[in-house]
């Protein structure tokens, strides 16, 4: 039950044309139910991960505390993909995003199924994804004040990942293994087996890892054993959207699932959503780690565009400010290092203007309900830009990504 493409969707992307198809940089899997659990020591269940009934519903339960980060973590029923397109544009119709969330479908098989997504990636008009988590990019934060129980956790997630959806399955789905900085020797071991595994990204959220010695910034020299091992093996690093852990200090409710918190909205943190994104990237650009290991490439994925513009502004001035602390311009050392895909209802005229077209890529988000309801309606969002710059943004920019660049 494959949602059928709009028939101009294709732009110059022939179905038959598989080489010249798009690369989608962003695409979800919804975890099946044993995803943390199949390869999970059951003794370990009370500090990380455990299913429990409540009032007849399935909740995760992890370090001991129900999580209520998702609705239903089973996604049987879950939301259409895209659901919330036209709230997120800006929302024409006046519509309440929790009765447009009301609407369910069972859960398909393409949602969890490699074979079955290779097949609405044809209906689609794809021929190669990025495939990241759902549960998995907010769990660290949950078990946070316990960064063994992390590694554990992620390291049992990631053995299900390679199981079930492959980190190179028959060239077109690249699943990206979570990796962590909480616990150093899992983020070099887990990367090691990862690159042994084929792996083309490895994937991580936008946060200052808490570990034994509490948070620390992920470039703090302590983490330079791991960032040299990903320099030596060229593999991209994708920072995607997740629970940051991030607080509003007062002026909304903490919590990854409060946005909409009892049906009463947070417009501060709606307006706050880039926070995260902005700081990770500043760190590294400001902590110099790009000058420390100049083969590392960052690609930016679900985080939005918006904040850009500003904290260019700022670098700027920073740079000018602290001259001798920067080898060179810090937006140029930006430009050539991350790699950024935008909020599909971002202006991406403004950010190719920001980035060039060399360092913007596409990702739809498909199938979660902010994304797009069939990734190619992306291709409207780029009228009138030049061929050759369409293809660098929604082919071309990922598949470089997608190899490795080894030092």
């Amino acid at each position: 039950a494959c949602l059928a493409p709009r028939p101009n969707a294709y732009n110059s992307y022939g179905m038959q044309d598989s080489e010249n198809r798009p690369f989608d940089a962003d695409n979800h899997y919804y975890e099946a139910l044993d995803a943390f659990t199949r390869h999970l020591d059951p003794s370990w269940g009370p500090r990380t991960l455990q299913w429990a009934e409540i009032n007849g519903r399935q909740y995760n339960v992890l370090g001991g505390k129900v999580s209520r980060a998702v609705v239903n973590p089973t996604f049987d029923p879950v939301a259409s993909p895209g659901v919330l397109k036209d709230y997120f544009r800006g929302n024409p119709n006046g519509d309440n995003p929790l009765e447009l969330l009301k609407a369910r479908d069972r859960i398909k098989d393409e949602y969890r199924n490699r074979d079955a997504r290779l097949l609405t990636m044809d209906s689609h008009g794809l021929e190669k994804i990025w495939l990241f988590p759902t549960l998995g990019m907010v769990y660290e934060e949950e078990l946070r004040t316990d960064p063994e129980a992390v590694a554990v956790l992620f390291r049992a997630f990631n053995r299900w990942v390679e199981e079930d959806w492959g980190f190179n399955y028959q060239n077109r789905i690249f699943a990206a293994p979570y990796i962590t900085l909480a616990d150093l020797d899992f983020a070099i071991s887990e990367l090691e087996w990862a690159l042994d595994k084929g792996a083309r990204t490895i994937v991580m959220r936008p946060a200052a890892p808490t570990t034994l010695l509490g948070r620390r910034s992920p470039t703090d020299t302590q983490f330079d054993p791991f960032w040299a091992r990903v320099n030596e093996a060229g593999i991209t690093v994708v920072v995607h959207a997740g629970d940051a852990g991030y607080s509003a200090n007062g002026y909304a409710t903490d919590g990854f699932s409060s946005n909409f918190s009892n049906s009463v909205p947070q417009p501060i943190k709606m307006l706050q959503l880039e926070r995260p994104i902005e700081d990770f990237l500043a760190s590294l650009i400001t902590d110099q780690l790009f000058h420390r290991f100049p083969n590392l490439r960052i690609a930016s994925v679900e985080n939005g565009a918006g904040f850009l513009r500003g904290l260019f502004h700022r670098l700027d001035a920073l740079g000018h400010k602290m001259s001798g602390w920067f080898p060179e311009d810090p937006i140029e050392t930006f430009r050539r290092h991350i790699w950024i895909n935008p909020f599909w209802e971002d202006n991406v005229h403004e950010l190719l203007e920001l980035m060039g077209p060399e360092r913007v890529i596409f990702g739809s988000d498909w199938p979660h309900i902010e994304g797009m309801p069939v990734p190619l309606d992306y291709l409207e969002e780029l009228t009138g830009l030049e061929q050759k710059v369409v293809d660098l943004v929604t082919r071309e920019n990922t598949a470089e990504l997608n190899e490795l660049r080894p030092s």
